[in-house]
């Protein structure tokens, strides 16, 4: 299988901008880029989609340049439907320096920022060498512009597209960069960029970008969705990772497999076998997130959020740490407490709506502390600990944390 044909089975090719791009990509050699602009400080799961393609191509041969959106991050890509938050100057340098030691510690390639050539062209300059290669027509044919303008969209945002096209030609003239990869989102952006280095040079670029990776409701994943899954493990636990791909819907799993993963075609269609066979085990989830967050973060951490996963399967929570409780029990209902019995603490908190069915939960053994079920009703919770866990039935959970006096 060439590579070109391994894409397209894997679903990554969406569109291309010359049919000449199919032998030049089973040739091997070209300096291709992909970038991202610094709206956050680390990268999501859906720029790792995306990004995963460097490694792809990079193992035929081609050379990656991974870029960050100094530049165009104080402008922001126009979003479908409204103005993206404009970031300030100190958030942004942060976030860009996030995101290059992200880039080069995950992916390990050549990192660029375009505002290295971008601060020094003023004005006039900008407009002289390369807006005047844009006419009105051309831009507003441009899909993301059209579907902005029944709500106005700002001269500010209108110049993107200018911008990453500057930026193609530039890595075309300094790193013979023939090549733009993103999503199917910039393919604006990329034409654009194609189109000013023929005008600029009269040579031949190519683009092409990769669907989208959308969550169970249709959702592209990212920070704005509120559905981002961040590379950064201090951000996104590894354990909050497995958690997700674990959950991944039977109609989704194994397309994220092929785009997600580096599994062979046929090792993939041996894990949909098994996976149809045996629906209950999760055999195509599980390898989803042992091949995610190993490559993200490494076998160690796979094998730990693994094992954290199974001790709250069993309810065995006692052995958690302090940390990872706080990992595993983010979002779950936390209360502080005095020292008071089991009972009354699970009244006042509302964990039960009366003693009365506080002491039926207690009989039928549907209620444990840091694991083990807990029949007296007048038990008191470990204040030696930082943190008791409370569990209610089988997948209800409560955090108790001692009141400091």
């Amino acid at each position: 299988m060439t590579l070109f044909e391994d894409l397209q089975w894997r679903g990554l090719i969406k569109d291309i901008t010359s049919p000449d791009l199919e032998k030049k990509l089973n040739e091997g050699g070209l300096t291709f880029y992909i970038g991202t602009d610094p709206t956050a400080d680390s990268m999501h799961i859906g720029h790792y989609s995306s990004f995963l393609i460097s490694k792809r191509l990079a193992k035929y041969g081609h050379h990656p340049i991974l870029l960050i959106g100094g530049a165009t991050g104080r402008i922001g890509d126009p979003k479908p439907t409204t103005e993206r938050e404009m970031k300030s100057i100190e958030e942004i340098e942060k976030n860009t320096i996030g995101l290059a030691k992200q880039a080069k510690d995950i992916f390990g390639f050549e990192v660029v920022n375009n505002w290295d050539w971008s601060k020094e062209i003023n004005f006039i300059d900008f407009l002289r060498d390369y807006g005047k290669f844009f006419s009105i027509n051309y831009m507003l044919d441009k899909d993301i512009i059209r579907r902005r303008l029944d709500t106005g969209i700002t001269y500010t945002e209108f110049s993107y597209m200018i911008m990453q096209a500057l930026d193609f030609l530039h890595l075309f003239e300094t790193k013979n960069c023939t090549l733009q990869v993103a999503g199917s989102d910039q393919w604006g952006n990329i034409t654009a960029g194609v189109d000013l280095i023929k005008k600029k040079t009269g040579k031949e670029a190519y683009g092409f970008t990769m669907p989208l990776i959308l969550d169970k409701d249709g959702k592209k994943f990212g920070k704005s969705e509120g559905n981002a899954l961040w590379l950064d493990k201090r951000k996104t636990s590894s354990y909050e990772l497995y958690q997700y791909l674990i959950n991944t819907d039977d109609i989704l799993v194994i397309d994220y497999l092929k785009k997600l993963t580096f599994l062979s075609k046929e090792e993939i269609e041996q894990i949909e076998q098994l996976h149809q066979e045996h629906l209950e085990k999760r055999i195509a989830q599980q390898e989803l997130a042992k091949q995610i967050i190993t490559d993200l973060h490494g076998e160690e951490e796979y094998i730990h959020a693994k094992e954290i996963s199974e001790c709250l399967f069993t309810g065995n929570v006692s052995s958690l740490t302090d940390k990872e409780i706080e990992s595993v029990f983010k979002g779950v209902p936390t209360f502080t407490y005095e020292e008071k019995s089991l009972i009354d603490l699970l009244v006042t908190n509302k964990i039960v709506s009366s003693k009365r069915e506080a002491r039926e939960f207690l009989n039928n053994k549907a209620i444990s502390v840091n694991g083990e079920f807990i029949e007296d009703e007048n038990f008191l919770l470990d204040n030696t600990r930082k943190y008791n866990i409370v569990r209610r039935g089988k997948k209800k959970y409560f955090v108790f944390v001692k009141q400091n006096k």
